[in-house]
């Protein structure tokens, strides 16, 4: 227990008048004085000022048992004041006893506002264990009785009483059903679509009802939700068009995919797409978010007219547009719609003339089509450049060689974004003409498009390019020099090394440094590594920079010693490039300069110091790693947390590497850094061993977590779904449907046939999200399904598997 109440803080202080802060100061008084200041600090509960009543609160929540009694006695004796009573509320709500017991207690009172009060104490403590005694409640006469019940269930979560919140949702009591069907869509619970769909036909309370359907994320509300779409006034249409959209991400989330919403709008036919349409003027940002994202499914010449005038709106709304655009090109991965070949060709169209702005979102939704070639090239002479950047980008994916000369022109353009992406595309694309007309622009008057073909001639490797690279070497533009210097290690020719050697000693210190770097790509030649040891003492630190890094690049352990002198230079970035060639050169003394470094209060080197043990892999380094998961700066523990993920099955002592690294990257999945966070769920679910499973199923019960970690979960690595099965043994009402999800989610045969196994022998929980989750896998789940339909105690299970097969 602490000695001072939250309220009581100095900050909070600060703009208390003084009797306020008096005040307060007993009350914390009384709180040190634990049972014998239960009554007084009672009696203050509806002291005039709120901080000093939050203060109160907090003490009497803190002192947990034995201020709970008298608390419940305010509730019952003391209601001649509402600050009173609000104040015992809170502070049974947030009480650190065991409140439920005395709280369940005064439900049986005759009077109704005692009753209310218990079922909100309920419902904030989110007390499962009271579930039934809410739903008992939820038919009490008094209306607001029933409805803090209600809430109260919905606070509890899960699938509580949802048979007295349906009996509520269909109550025609207007006070109850709106709150019941608000709770009922949260649920979670096949039971819940069936009543929320029969409530789709009352004109009093259809929106309610299909905004709790999309909530459900149950692909049985589609049919319903679609015919909604189809037949009421547009504000219900834009309802209904939200919910789908729901129930379509709850899917993917669950299954990884679903076509379920696509294929029955596109069943739906053309109608239904220029009723959407007509339901875009009028909808906020969120509805026309999903009507986008329908146009997209329903398809039709209006359809796509309407999304591509989506495209200048919002960015929400215009990147939903583009969504559906890109499943109907084809350009969007993972598409929930057939590709229309009529849809490309009128994205082509809006391209061909459309604004920069619209080009910039249009690019990316041309599919692999040699037609659209020419209107991505128009797009090469766009006045921003931006457009024409990405024009670039575009033509290399589309894989056309016709564009490479078109691209070898934008070499030239003076904004520079451009000039590197006709370099990229021009490297991607390749092509029998490449290497002429790069040979033709090494001679080019205009040095960025003479250093851009020296880029091309190095990246091929073109033989023919030497004489062109060695003329730059001896230029008098310095950077010039730095491209060609970059390119003559990937020529086989003596001539190559003897002009980067020669360039090591040159006057200018640029042209050193690019020389250094060069070097390290150079295997062999005793001369390369005397040159690159000379470098580490030359006076420019870019050079020693360099140095540094191609003598670990080539792992010259002589050089050990000389490396290790520079970790004390003057220069911060030669101690860390000297940190970063140790971690190559594996010798006793390397490793024994890394460790000092870990612990290093530069905290450059000491990251780097980090991924060098890291890259070691010894053992005996593991303290300082796990160490640095403490470090105050995120940097340093997301540099910790990749450190240790080198220690995998490749390990010494082979398996899963030492039994430390596991239990630290579960824990920096707690991390409060999201960087940090990702990066070790990123590598658990990378790996092999049931423990990285059964510390991702763990996570599955944090919501910040959830998500992630489903994700992790989801990818198929051997031994996965071995660990899937394991945790499902355990997994409770919330996390079991969670893990049969990442098992769906897979799309694999070994992953079904888990599922059936787990629907044949599961708990009660694992066998109905089974049920539920080969519901959607069509025929290959039929005879498991239809065998526990008739076999399995569950009645719940039975329901659910009957359903699914249509009976």
């Amino acid at each position: 227990m602490t000695s001072a109440p939250a309220a009581s803080s100095a900050a909070s202080r600060l703009s208390l008048s003084a009797a306020d802060r008096r005040r307060l100061d007993e009350v914390e008084a009384l709180a040190r004085q634990g049972a014998a200041g239960v009554a007084p600090l009672v009696s203050r509960l509806d002291d005039p000022s709120w901080a000093v009543r939050r203060g109160v609160v907090a003490a009497l929540a803190q002192l947990g048992d034995v201020a709970v009694g008298p608390l419940c006695e305010v509730l019952v004796r003391g209601r001649d004041n509402e600050a009173r009573i609000a104040a015992a509320v809170d502070a049974l709500s947030a009480s650190s006893g065991d409140a439920e017991g005395a709280v369940a207690g005064l439900v049986e009172h005759p009077d109704a506002a005692v009753v209310y009060d218990a079922a909100q104490v309920l419902g904030r403590r989110r007390s499962a264990e009271a579930a039934p005694l809410l739903a008992r409640l939820t038919a009490h006469p008094d209306d607001n009785v029933a409805v803090a019940a209600i809430e109260a269930l919905g606070r509890v979560g899960g699938g509580a009483a949802v048979d007295a919140l349906i009996a509520s949702a269909t109550s025609g009591n207007f006070f109850r059903t709106f709150p019941a069907i608000d709770v009922l869509g949260r649920t979670g619970d096949a039971r819940a679509v069936a009543p929320l769909v029969s409530l789709l036909e009352s004109p009093v309370y259809a929106l309610e009802a299909a905004r709790a359907l999309g909530r459900t994320g149950d692909e049985r509300a589609v049919p319903p939700l679609v015919g909604l779409l189809s037949r009421a006034g547009e504000a219900h249409a834009r309802v209904a068009a939200t919910s789908l959209l729901e129930v379509h991400e709850a899917q993917v989330v669950r299954l990884g995919v679903s076509h379920a919403v696509a294929e029955a709008l596109a069943a739906a036919g053309p109608a239904l797409g220029r009723r959407l349409t007509r339901c875009l003027p009028g909808a906020d940002v969120a509805e026309r978010v999903a009507l986008g994202r329908l146009l997209g499914w329903v398809g039709g010449g209006e359809a796509v007219a309407a999304l591509i005038d989506l495209l200048d709106a919002e960015p929400p709304v215009a990147y939903a547009a583009a969504r559906a655009l890109g499943e109907r090109t084809g350009a969007s991965a993972g598409s929930a719609a057939a590709v229309d070949e009529g849809v490309e060709e009128q994205v082509r169209l809006a391209l061909r003339s459309g604004e920069s702005a619209r080009r910039l979102v249009l690019l990316p939704l041309v599919g692999r089509k040699a037609a659209a070639v020419g209107d991505i090239l128009a797009c090469l002479e766009d006045r921003d450049p931006a457009v024409r950047a990405l024009a670039c980008e575009t033509l290399a994916r589309i894989g056309d060689v016709g564009a490479v000369e078109p691209l070898f022109a934008r070499l030239a353009d003076a904004d520079a974004r451009v000039a590197q992406a006709a370099q990229g595309a021009i490297q991607s694309l390749g092509s029998p003409r490449t290497e002429a007309l790069a040979l033709a622009a090494a001679g080019s008057p205009d040095t960025r498009v003479r250093r851009a073909a020296l880029r091309i001639i190095a990246y091929f490797g073109y033989a023919k390019g030497l004489e062109p690279l060695l003329a730059a070497v001896d230029s008098e533009d310095e950077r010039l020099r730095d491209a060609a210097l970059f390119g003559l290690p990937f020529l086989e020719d003596p001539r190559a090394l003897q002009a980067l050697l020669q360039a090591a000693r040159h006057a200018a210190p640029r042209t050193r440094a690019s020389a250094m770097r060069a070097l390290g790509q150079v295997s062999g030649e005793e001369q390369v590594t005397e040159v690159l040891r000379a470098g580490l003492k030359d006076a420019d630190a870019w050079v020693r920079y360099y140095a540094c890094q191609s003598l670990g690049r080539r792992g010259d352990a002589g050089a050990v010693d000389e490396v290790v002198a520079l970790m004390d230079d003057e220069a911060g970035q030669v101690r860390v490039a000297a940190v970063e060639a140790l971690a190559h050169l594996r010798t006793p003394a390397a490793l024994a300069a890394l460790r000092r470094a870990a612990s290093a209060p530069d905290a450059d080197l000491q990251r780097a110091a980090l991924l060098g043990l890291g890259a070691q892999r010894q053992v005996d380094s593991l303290p300082a790693l796990l160490s640095a998961l403490d470090a105050p700066d995120a940097a340093t523990r997301l540099v910790a947390v990749s450190a240790l993920a080198a220690f995998g099955g490749n390990a010494p002592g082979g398996g899963g590497g030492p039994p430390e690294v596991l239990p630290a990257l579960g824990r920096a999945a707690h991390d409060p850094d999201e960087s940090v966070r990702t990066a070790a769920l990123g590598f658990l679910a990378a790996r092999e061993e049931p423990a990285a499973t059964a510390l991702l199923v763990g996570l599955l019960a944090h919501p910040a977590a959830r998500a992630a970690a489903l994700s992790a979960l989801a990818q198929p690595v051997p031994g996965r779904i071995a660990g899937l099965q394991a945790g499902l043994e355990s997994a409770d009402e919330e996390v079991a449907p969670l893990v049969v999800a990442a098992l769906a989610r897979m799309g694999r045969a070994d992953a079904t046939a888990a599922l059936v196994d787990t629907l044949k022998g599961g708990h009660a929980h694992s066998r109905r999200a089974a049920a539920s989750a080969l519901a959607q896998l069509g025929p290959a789940a039929h005879a498991a399904l239809a065998s526990a339909a008739e076999e399995d105690p569950d009645p719940e299970v039975r329901r659910l598997c009957t359903e699914a097969l249509g009976r």
